[in-house]
């Protein structure tokens, strides 16, 4: 009887352990005092910088919004509305905007933000030509705060998307102190300073960013603690980690994990909406700096090789067909979005890629398969895809092949985000001479609403900075500078596409798809996900809208935590060894109790 009372309350511990595992296994993520209610994110891609004048990657876009406050913000389904700015108009000749500031607003070191703040950032902007931002301010000449709180923007031509530009505002009291000249290398200090719903507090490159809620934000204090954006290597590991609740969501999972997700219980997996391509990015820099293959500068050459890419065979085997065909630099959802006619589109055909490429000059003139510049040069191409995206990587295998059947000798590497952008922006002579080293990459990019933001990039003055091809046109410089000052959308969305026929032809990028994304999140422990742009839209992972952040809330009470950077794991292990050992106890009672009575 007495083993049998022990069996039975080892059991009950085993029940009660089990239980507890469980409980663990979807506690809210790690922070380092327990207690708090942190939500913890999964991404493949890092964190390249906090410094919002430098950033690079949607997660530092991301992560800069969750600090600082626009002007005027994006609700949920992409409209205009309000965030540092209450309210705006603007004159009859379209010369002057005002905008009203909230009043009460204070930065996060508690210094009042005014519309002082606001001039400050437009003026070091325009003033420093600050290349992050400086396109999105023209043609403003001048911001002048008229008082604490009100702000004109004066203008030397109307500003067609003066409610849309992406641009954070920062501190006066703060950035005023940081040279100009070093303000796009300048290491910032943590925690940030912003006037944000967090505030990023600690930042582990290539691991995690840890962002602290900011419990006097103006519009409301978060109901989250603290947010960990945490960067993986694996999707898969990614995908096992927020099935066991180490992670709340799942940013990018893979197409086979997706699938699996779909049924999983608590968990929501959605091929979210989003305004992004990937494109195959040519240097195409005419200029005698570029390190790149000459025969990238030659618009016949990229036209001809433009023919040797089966889009939608990439759709189909790299994405699992989770993407539509891409075309034009503007995503379908972008306001003056266009498509090439039949008669203008490069499509899929091997035979005319290597008649337009024959054509133009570059041939297999020694029968050895691969085939010579102009100078008699076997023409060697290096390809870069990226460690963070696997997609990526099996549409650039598909490529190199391609290529290959063309004639060209292809090298392709796979690399991280960092050794691109030290490739992209190569500057020789102490810095002095831009000098692109490399010669084409597969990468993205993210839209916005209104069009401006991705037609601005491929500007001859964004060569060196966001024109990752380098690429120039005279009439897509002009065409730039008319439709940013048309208030009369019908003639500027003419404008807007010519420019993208113009980009189009001249073909700088093979727009390869637009991706969906693939993400989950945990609906069992959460409620109150956002989703942007649009109800199918993406809830984390985009840099206009934080709405999220600010209303996600538990649907349990007990709340644990553990460190940053890890998972439940250990926890689970742990538990589980504990529990054999109960097992292995009840065994031995129960077998001695076995051996007894066959004794007597």
């Amino acid at each position: 009887m007495r083993r049998f009372v022990i069996a039975t309350i080892l059991l009950t511990l085993l029940i009660g352990l089990t239980g507890g595992v469980a409980r663990a296994a979807t506690s809210a993520s790690p922070s380092p005092g327990a207690e708090k209610l942190v939500l913890r994110t999964g991404m493949m891609q890092a964190v390249d910088t906090l410094n919002p004048f430098a950033g690079a990657t949607m997660a530092a876009s991301e992560a800069n919004h969750l600090n600082y406050d626009f002007l005027v913000g994006y609700a949920p389904n992409g409209d205009v509305r309000p965030e540092l700015a209450d309210s705006w108009e603007v004159s009859d000749d379209g010369l002057t905007w005002t905008f009203k500031i909230h009043p009460g607003i204070k930065w996060q070191d508690g210094v009042p933000l005014t519309a002082r703040d606001v001039a400050f950032t437009y003026n070091y902007i325009i003033d420093n030509q600050l290349g992050a931002f400086v396109t999105g301010t023209i043609p403003i000449e001048k911001a002048v705060a008229v008082d604490d709180f009100t702000v004109e923007m004066r203008c030397s031509k109307p500003k067609a998307n003066m409610l849309r530009p992406w641009i954070p505002i920062v501190p006066e009291h703060i950035w005023s102190k940081v040279p100009p000249d070093k303000v796009e290398t300048y290491q910032v200090e943590l925690p940030l300073v912003g006037s944000g719903p967090f505030q990023a507090i600690e930042l582990k490159q290539g691991s995690y960013l840890r962002l602290a809620a900011n419990k006097d934000y103006w519009k409301g204090a978060p109901t989250l603690d603290e947010v960990i954006m945490e960067v993986y290597t694996n999707q898969d590991t990614m995908a096992m980690d927020l099935k066991s609740g180490a992670l709340d969501v799942a940013v990018d999972v893979p197409v086979a994990q997706f699938n699996g997700l779909k049924s999983a219980p608590g968990i929501k997996a959605v091929d979210a909406d989003r305004q992004y391509m990937d494109d195959l990015c040519f240097n195409s820099y005419d200029n005698p700096n570029s390190l790149a293959n000459p025969v990238l500068r030659d618009v016949k050459f990229r036209q001809a090789i433009s023919w040797a890419v089966d889009k939608q065979k990439i759709v189909d085997t790299a994405l699992g067909g989770y993407a539509q065909v891409g075309q034009s630099i503007l995503c379908p959802s972008t306001d003056g979005a266009w498509t090439p006619s039949a008669a203008e589109t490069f499509g899929f055909d091997l035979e005319r890629a290597k008649q337009m490429l024959e054509a133009a000059g570059y041939t297999d003139a020694d029968g050895d398969g691969v085939r010579e510049d102009k100078q008699g040069k076997p023409i060697e191409l290096v390809l870069w895809t990226r460690t963070e995206n696997p997609a990526q990587q099996r549409a650039g295998k598909l490529i190199a092949g391609w290529f290959g059947s063309i004639g060209l000798k292809i090298e392709l590497t796979v690399t991280n985000d960092g050794v691109i952008l030290d490739g992209l922006y190569n500057f020789t002579d102490n810095g002095k001479t831009y000098a692109p080293d490399f010669d084409m990459y597969i990468w993205g990019w993210g839209g916005a609403v209104d069009p401006d933001f991705m037609v601005q990039d491929f500007l001859t003055s964004e060569i060196g900075n966001f024109n990752d091809c380098s690429w120039s046109n005279a009439e897509y410089d002009a065409l730039y500078g008319e439709q940013v000052s048309e208030m009369d959308w019908p003639k500027r969305e003419e404008m807007v596409t010519r420019m993208q026929q113009i980009f189009y032809q001249e073909a700088p990028y093979v727009v390869l798809y637009y991706p969906r994304m693939l993400m989950a999140y945990n609906t069992d422990k959460w409620e109150g996900w956002v989703p942007y742009p649009g109800d199918n839209g993406m809830v984390v992972n985009t840099n206009m809208n934080m709405d999220t952040y600010i209303e996600l809330r538990p649907k349990v009470a007990t709340i644990t935590s553990t460190s940053p950077g890890s998972s439940n794991t250990t926890l689970i292990v742990g538990a589980v060894i504990a529990a054999l050992a109960v097992i292995a106890i009840i065994v031995l009672l129960v077998r001695r109790s076995r051996g007894r009575a066959v004794e007597e």
